[in-house]
């Protein structure tokens, strides 16, 4: 089926793709041309797409000038987004799981709000209105961030959706959460504090997957500044087997974090240790400025007036401001950088392998 996924359909995505090595951008959205331009490197690499709103980015897609008093905007521009998503991957052909990213504690009256929300739709289809939701009660203590994602996850399992929890910190700055003077040591999550987790969420049900921090960090980094260990992945994997008696080769579904700036080996790596999804953000961010400022670049001498150009005094410059115009060359620039995403994630032309 071509349209946004259900729990049961994204795991059984998700235990397929663990089997050919193969994992998915996660692609943070702001508004329809992001969300197009994801759809459209999707159709083109012939493979499923994640693609998330965060707060931030859910409350530009309604207008940053409305009133989010109750996260009352940001709520309507995430279901007004998730609308989109449903009706144009049809169009595209484009398996997508949707997801929200990051929520704190305090962002928590956000996700109530499209809680609310996808169980009316639930009611209304028989299918969620997102796939997933992320709790991210990181920096909380490990048994109250499991407490409230726990009541979380009973809820989102009746409904045919998937929790994603955060253990660990990931680093860095990104949409206003900024992590860059965090203990360095809360960077790596350790193989129990992962198995704790699996022991709680997995008796509720097996829809959750978790951001175990490996080193991490949002954000763009010289090479050699960021530590990654993938490794910790695979510890996790042999603990939960060992302490729960599972045959399965990786267990849980690890999500990536702060992949943008990663190298193609240790994304590899990752994937060999079950991560099934990466998320991407400020990597997309600057492939899509990439194109608007080249065209900018370029078309400077049309683009100083509604009239005149180097073509003469009255030459009228419209069809180069037309934002259609040069938006679209952002679209295109940010698919050619999810296209390496893909190719980094070994999901090129994985619908064929599915």
């Amino acid at each position: 089926m071509a349209g946004v996924l259900n729990a049961q359909e994204a795991l059984e995505l998700f235990e397929k793709s663990k089997t050919h090595k193969m994992a998915y951008p996660a692609v943070n959205v702001t508004s329809t041309q992001t969300v197009n331009g994801v759809l459209e490197a999707a159709a083109k690499a012939n493979s499923p797409a994640i693609i998330q709103f965060s707060n931030g980015g859910a409350l530009a897609y309604a207008g940053k000038s409305l009133d989010n008093s109750g996260e009352i905007a940001a709520i309507a521009g995430a279901v007004s987004g998730a609308k989109h998503v449903h009706e144009m991957a049809k169009l595209y052909g484009v398996d997508v799981i949707l997801h929200t990213d990051h929520s704190a504690r305090k962002l928590l009256p956000w996700i109530d709000g499209l809680m609310e929300a996808g169980e009316n739709h639930y009611k209304e289809t028989g299918r969620p209105l997102y796939t997933s939701h992320m709790i991210d009660l990181s920096e909380e203590p490990i048994k109250d961030n499991l407490e409230t994602s726990a009541a979380y996850h009973k809820r989102m399992s009746v409904i045919d959706m998937i929790l994603e929890i955060e253990l660990g910190v990931t680093g860095g700055e990104e949409d206003g959460v900024d992590n860059t003077g965090i203990d360095s040591s809360k960077l790596y999550t350790q193989p129990d504090e992962v198995g704790y987790a699996y022991n709680i969420l997995n008796a509720i049900s097996p829809n959750f997957t978790i951001a175990a921090a490996f080193g991490n960090v949002h954000g763009v980094y010289k090479p050699g500044n960021v530590q990654l260990t993938p490794i910790i992945l695979k510890n996790s994997q042999d603990f939960i087997k060992e302490t729960y008696s599972i045959d399965t080769e990786n267990p849980v579904n690890f999500v990536f974090h702060g992949g943008s700036g990663s190298s193609r080996a240790e994304i590899r790596e990752g994937i060999d240790y079950g991560v099934i999804k990466m998320n991407i953000d400020t990597d997309t961010q600057w492939a899509f400025w990439e194109g608007v400022r080249d065209f900018e670049s370029k078309n400077r001498d049309y683009l100083q007036a509604q009239l005149g150009n180097p073509e003469g005094a009255d030459k009228p410059n419209k069809k180069y401001y037309d934002p259609r115009k040069w938006l679209r060359e952002g679209e295109k620039t940010l698919v050619a950088r999810l296209m390496e995403a893909f190719e980094n994630l070994n999901s090129i032309g994985a619908n064929d392998k599915l």
